[in-house]
Parts: structure tokens; sequence; C-alpha cells
């Protein structure tokens, strides 16, 4: 059984009670989280055939330094950069380099920025050029995949509401979850309680109140769901090598549904973005 904490009274750190926000904390959690949903509206320019992930990486610090923000994961855990650019059989945690995007990859962008203590957490998928119709319709599946979990998001709903609408349409079409990680709770710290798994039924998990804030995060594979994590520590990768794909959304419930405090400012939701 997971208690409930009001978060201006529970510690700063992860311990597995779920902290309850005011409406100051969520005004926190938009400045910070507008701010990563507009460098990501930024890198759609950015993405194309010949760049390089380091060069985006490079664009989501310097970013941040002009907003007076910080990456989250630039030295988390031993993590030495900006953001996380997963391509193609990449399910997530793929480490920026110098090896340039080639014509038909596809692109998951993960950046959170931290300003002002908050932590505003969010990721998309970007096509490198013209992709393969398989691959659009997996960007497609998944962003709808992230839309059916929280539309899910509810007072009295249980967490496992969310996995359940996300499982039931992604396996619908012939796509499978990744279940090696989740989404989480967020706020004043990176990674917090409650876990937020995409598979389930509703009525597991825990019950969902006003005032939580978490990520939902769904990865979904063109094949099997298994993954592995490679040497680096890092990167994890669909062992079949079947194209993957992730859209994150940070979200706080709300009395009678939830905020979407990643929303794209211009308005993009599905790639193409223009």
């Amino acid at each position: 059984m997971h208690g409930y904490i009001d978060a201006t009274e529970a510690p700063e750190k992860n311990t597995g009670a779920i902290k309850l926000y005011n409406e100051e904390a969520f005004e926190g959690m938009r400045c910070a989280c507008r701010l990563t949903a507009t460098c990501l509206d930024n890198l759609a320019a950015l993405v194309k055939p010949g760049v390089t992930t380091q060069e985006i990486d490079d664009y989501v610090y310097q970013f941040g330094q002009e907003n007076n923000a910080v990456p989250a994961t630039l030295n988390y855990r031993g993590y030495t950069k900006s953001s996380c650019t997963s391509i193609n059989h990449v399910i997530c945690h793929g480490i920026p380099n110098e090896k340039p995007l080639k014509e038909g990859d596809i692109l998951n962008i993960d950046v959170t920025y931290v300003l002002n203590g908050w932590h505003g957490d969010s990721s998309r998928m970007y096509p490198v050029g013209n992709i393969k119709r398989a691959a659009e319709r997996l960007i497609e599946v998944t962003y709808r995949s992230l839309i059916l979990g929280v539309e899910a998001v509810k007072p009295g709903h249980t967490t496992g509401h969310i996995g359940q609408a996300i499982q039931t349409y992604a396996e619908s079409q012939r796509c499978s979850v990744v279940r090696d990680f989740c989404g989480h709770g967020v706020g004043r710290l990176f990674h917090d309680a409650p876990n937020i798994l995409h598979y389930g039924r509703g009525g597991e998990g825990v019950e969902m109140r006003p005032g939580m804030i978490f990520t939902i995060e769904p990865m979904i594979n063109l094949g099997r769901p298994s993954a592995k994590i490679l040497a680096d520590g890092w990167t994890a990768v669909t062992r079949d090598r079947s194209l993957s794909a992730q859209f994150e959304h940070t979200v706080g419930v709300t009395e009678d549904g939830c905020e979407i405090f990643t929303l794209s400012p211009a308005g993009y939701t599905v790639p193409p973005y223009e």
C-alpha cells in the first residue's frame, strides 16, 4: 500500500510515498515543462540527414544555458550528456555521439530541464528525411498510445487504467509494449514514486489523486517487447532489432482529469512537424 503525502511536508527524496502537489508547484512545473517542450519544438528544424546526435545534444545544453535551466541527465548517475537520443531499434537512453543521422532513420529525443528546482520531462519522435511507411505507422501508434494513456488519468482511476489503455490499443495495432521501463513521479525529484507501467489492468497499481505529477512515456515496438542493455550500461535496444518508438508527456492530476504540462507551444503532435 502506497501512502500519500503533502509535497510541502515531504523530504526531497524518493521514500515510496506519493507526493501531492499544490497550485504553486503546478505553476513551477508548467514553466519547466514549457521550456522543455519549446526546446523539442526547436529541434524539429535541426533533425535532418547528416546532423549528428552530438550537435542535437549541444543545442539542448545551450538552450538550457540561455534560459537558466540545466539538463537533468547531465552527470546523472555518471551519464555525461544533456539529452538521450534513441535511433531506430534503440528503445531509450541512447547516448549522443558524432555519428551522422541517415535518411530514413527515426529518432527519439528525450529532454528534461531543471528550472527553479522543477523537472520538465518530455520526449518526441523525429523522422530523418523520408521514412518508410512502417516506421511512420509505428510513430502514429505510439503517439496515440500516449494520448489514450493520458486520457485515462483522472481521480479515482488507478495507474493500471493508464497501462490498460496503452496496452490494449498498441496490441490491437499488432505492436508490443516494452515492459522493462516505465513512467515515474516527477517534480523536485527527477524520478519519484509512483512507477507508471504502460501495460496492465484498471484497478491495479495505485489510485490517482489530485496533485499527483508523473510522466507517461510508452515505448512501443514493431516486433517483440524484449529489451537488452548494451555494454555502455545505458543504451536499451530491442532484442529482435525491430524498430521502437516513444513519446512522453509530464501530467498533473486535477480534480476532474489531468493537465498536460509538456504540450508543444507550436502545436506539434506527430511528425511531420510543420
